[in-house]
């Protein structure tokens, strides 16, 4: 194989994406690993609306405010630059995170101050938070690698059209898996402890998850053009 060979082959393999290499990717990568962060920590609390049909009520966790975003932003780096920069982007969410529960874990056993009266409260919401990470980073890898992979395998069938397709069927097999694994975890931190809540926790949690992606999917169209329009690198998929 010649370089000129070489070359041409490099270039279609980038072809329909950008490389990491602009301001854009790491602004992404940044927001993505805050949002999955922050919706951990929330994650701490049980949430219930309701009773909304007899005596059942919606049962969800703080991080039902947050964390459909963090697949909102997981769309956009897999259908602007690809499975490998996205793959990137959930290892260095996956790392943070882990850092953050062994930060947690270590200020928990430091010793508390004479005037500090909190060390229950801070064990009880940051300590619960163990079960919740081991489940979020599970769910956190499957699910996001699911996403990128649907986006991309989509995206070479389709090239440039019929992004609605990409962004709904990735979320529908990524939102469920995610959800399955984290519940299947949170549920024994925030006290959920009957087959019917559970499955409501589950079930609600996916459906939520995903109407809000597809609530805000006009949103989502525009900062993928945007983005598109703006980065230097990005080649249309033809």
């Amino acid at each position: 194989m010649t370089i000129g060979d070489a070359r041409d082959q490099e270039q279609q393999q980038h072809t329909g994406f950008a490389s990491v290499g602009s301001v854009y990717y790491p602004v992404l990568v940044g927001v993505f690993t805050a949002l999955v962060i922050i919706s951990n920590i929330l994650a701490t609390k049980a949430i219930a609306f309701g009773p909304v049909v007899g005596h059942l009520s919606i049962i969800t966790d703080g991080a039902f405010i947050l964390f459909p975003l963090s697949y909102v932003v997981g769309d956009v780096l897999a259908e602007v630059y690809g499975f490998r920069a996205t793959r990137r982007a959930i290892y260095v969410g996956f790392a943070m995170q882990s850092i953050a529960v062994l930060a947690f874990w270590v200020t928990i056993f430091m010793p508390a101050a004479s005037f500090y009266t909190n060390q229950e409260s801070f064990e009880a919401v940051v300590g619960a938070s163990t079960l919740i990470v081991i489940g979020s980073l599970a769910g956190f890898v499957v699910g996001q690698t699911l996403n990128a992979w649907v986006v991309v395998a989509i995206k070479a069938r389709t090239k440039e059209r019929h992004l609605w397709a990409r962004l709904i069927g990735s979320t529908i097999v990524s939102e469920f898996a995610d959800t399955l694994v984290f519940c299947s975890f949170a549920a024994w931190a925030i006290g959920i402890n009957t087959l019917r809540d559970f499955l409501i926790y589950v079930i609600w949690g996916w459906f939520y998850k995903s109407a809000v992606e597809a609530a805000v999917m006009p949103i989502t169209y525009r900062v993928i053009a945007h983005i598109k329009r703006r980065e230097p690198t990005y080649q249309p998929a033809v």
